[in-house]
């Protein structure tokens, strides 16, 4: 994180550090299979995250299970996962999380570093306030028919294209793939009225 107030962008491989087997797993199970059906070679994937850096405090931004927070953690949403049915289970809702003086596991991991996208305390403080506006569509689901899933690289582009931000020259590193990207795009553009939250 740089010294100055702003806001980061961090692009880390998907099931990265020590507890990841699983996601690493699934994700290359995923891969295989839509680079099958696209006929394309697979690609490494990216979870995307974001730091703010406001008044010199660090504010974390990220969607993460329900089950695996702690009180003092930031939620300000929770969606839920596979199929809004599930998402009646704590096992099965995500939370959205705006956690000051909070941290991003594996953000050590990030290829390349942060990038900033934004300088100065108005543009962080302007994406942190967007946060408990994000649409709590299910996980893992295209609900808005976009070609894409929702998930946490969604909750990420929703909000810097909110923001008023450019993202059409953000990318993955080495060639790599962000699902969910493009959803969280449509989502920040389409004029459709926000799904209830799950709390």
């Amino acid at each position: 994180m740089t010294s100055t107030d702003g806001i980061d962008l961090y692009w880390i491989p998907l099931g990265a550090g020590a507890g990841g087997a699983l996601v690493r797993w699934s994700g290359r199970l995923y891969e295989t299979m839509a680079a099958a059906r696209e006929r394309r070679i697979r690609q490494p994937l990216f979870h995307s995250a974001l730091l703010l850096s406001i008044d010199g405090a660090p504010v974390a931004i990220e969607m993460a299970p329900v089950w695996t927070g702690r009180e003092d953690r930031g939620a300000v949403a929770e969606g839920p996962v596979g199929a809004r049915l599930l998402g009646r289970s704590r096992l099965f809702r995500y939370e959205v999380r705006r956690w000051r003086g909070g941290t991003i596991p594996d953000l050590a991991d990030a290829v390349g570093g942060p990038r900033r996208i934004a300088d100065g305390n108005d543009a962080a403080r302007r994406l942190g306030e967007l946060v408990a506006e994000v649409p709590v569509h299910t996980w893992g689901r295209d609900e808005l028919g976009a070609g894409d899933m929702w998930n946490s690289n969604s909750l990420v582009s929703w909000l810097l294209v909110r923001a008023g931000l450019d993202v059409d020259q953000l990318r993955p590193p080495a060639n790599g793939r962000a699902p969910g990207w493009h959803a969280g795009i449509v989502a920040a553009t389409a004029a459709t009225v926000r799904p209830a939250r799950a709390r």
